[in-house]
C-alpha cells in the first residue's frame, strides 16, 4: 500500500515541479526556501520538495503526504473563505463518500468528545486552530487548519442524560476549490485520526 502512495506522489510532485508555478509560494501559501516549501499540515510542520515530503522534519509517504501532493496540484490563487461553512453531504458528487465520512471523520471521535473538551487548546494549537464564529451550535467547537486553506469546524455535544455524545464535522466554504472531492474526505479523516493520535499523547 505504501509504494502505491509513493508513486502518486512522486507523479504529483513530478507535476508541480515540471511547470512551476512563481505563484506556489502565495497560492498554499508556504514559505519558500530554493526549491522547498515549508507550511503546516494537520499539525506538523511541513516540507514540499521535488523530491519529496517530509512531516515534523521525518521523509512522509503515506495518506497525508499524499493529500498534501493533490492539494499543492489544486493550489489558486483565492483566499480561504470559512463561512459558510458546509456539511460534506451537501456537496455535489458527495453521496457515495457520505458513509465513509461520517464513520471515519465523526463518528470515531464521539466517544473521545470529553478528553478532546480537556485537551483542546493542545489540538488548536497544533492546528493552528482557534474558536469557533459565533453562532456555531453545540457545547463546545472549534476550527481547525488541516491545510493552509482548507478548514475543518468541528463541533461536539457532550453526553447527558438523554443524549449520548456527538461530534460533527464541517468544511470551510471554498474547500473544494482547493481538493477534490474524494480527498476533502479523506482530510477529514486524516483530521479527526490526528485529534485522537494528540489526545494519545496526553
Amino acid at each position: 500500500m505504501g509504494s502505491n502512495y509513493e508513486k502518486i506522489i512522486r507523479e504529483n510532485l513530478t507535476r508541480i515541479y515540471h511547470n512551476l508555478s512563481e505563484n506556489l509560494e502565495k497560492a498554499l501559501p508556504a514559505t519558500k526556501k530554493e526549491n522547498l516549501f515549508y507550511f503546516r499540515a494537520f499539525g506538523e510542520d511541513c516540507c514540499l520538495g521535488p523530491e519529496g515530503i517530509t512531516l515534523s522534519g521525518r521523509p512522509a509517504e503515506g495518506p497525508k503526504s499524499l493529500l498534501i501532493s493533490l492539494y499543492a496540484n489544486h493550489a489558486g490563487p483565492d483566499p480561504i473563505q470559512l463561512e459558510p461553512f458546509q456539511s460534506f453531504k451537501d456537496l455535489p458528487g458527495s453521496m457515495p463518500y457520505h458513509g465513509a465520512f461520517i464513520s471515519n471523520s465523526e463518528r470515531i471521535l464521539v466517544s473521545h468528545v470529553l478528553r478532546i473538551k480537556e485537551n483542546q487548546q493542545i489540538i488548536l494549537d497544533a492546528f493552528n486552530g482557534g474558536r469557533a464564529p459565533a453562532g456555531i451550535a453545540g457545547d463546545f467547537s472549534f476550527v481547525l487548519y488541516s491545510l493552509p486553506k482548507i478548514a475543518l469546524c468541528y463541533i461536539f455535544y457532550l453526553p447527558d442524560e438523554e443524549f449520548s455524545a456527538s461530534a460533527t464535522c464541517l468544511l470551510s466554504a471554498n474547500a473544494s476549490s482547493f481538493m477534490p472531492l474524494d480527498g476533502l474526505a479523506d482530510v477529514a479523516e486524516y483530521t479527526s485520526k490526528t485529534i485522537l493520535t494528540l489526545l494519545a499523547g496526553t
